[in-house]
Order: structure tokens, then C-alpha cells, then sequence
């Protein structure tokens, strides 16, 4: 299994205007990856990582990102489907 840390991290706007984060990930044989971490995201980054400053997460594990985006992604688990209006 590949090891990845952030390498990079640089404060968007997303497509609605709200800010939104770019994790620059490098892996040990030098390829990269870009995410984008949503403001849910990226509190949940920050808190794992004991920061609120971005420049602060280079050098964190990719399984920090990871779990970020898991809990970002869980917080619409609980959701109910009855206020759907859509088909089916």
C-alpha cells in the first residue's frame, strides 16, 4: 500500500461561491493527487490534525483526508428520503 502525505494545501471558491479546500496529496513514488474538501470536510481535517491553519496539514497522513471526507459524506446518512420530490 502506498504511503501519501499532503504536500500542498491552497483555500477555492467553489461553483456556489463557498470556500473550499485543495489538498495536494504525494505518494511515496512521487505521483500526486488533488482533492477538494468541502467546509464540513475540512473541519473535520483540521480537527484530526489539532489545527486551524492550513498551511499546518502539510506533512499529515492522506488517511487524515480520508476520514474527512467519510464524516463530510455521513452527515447526509441520516437523512431522510421523504422530502424528496423526485420519482421514484
Amino acid at each position: 500500500m502506498s504511503i501519501a502525505v499532503i504536500s500542498a494545501v491552497q483555500i477555492a471558491a467553489a461553483h456556489d461561491g463557498d470556500a473550499e479546500l485543495l489538498v495536494t496529496l504525494t505518494y511515496e513514488n512521487g505521483g500526486t493527487t488533488l482533492i477538494t474538501l468541502d467546509e464540513f470536510a475540512v473541519r473535520a481535517l483540521f480537527d484530526a490534525c489539532g489545527t486551524s491553519v492550513p498551511e499546518d496539514l502539510i506533512g499529515a497522513s492522506w488517511e487524515h483526508v480520508r476520514d474527512a471526507l467519510i464524516a463530510s459524506s455521513q452527515r447526509y446518512a441520516g437523512a431522510s428520503a421523504t422530502g424528496h420530490s423526485g420519482g421514484i
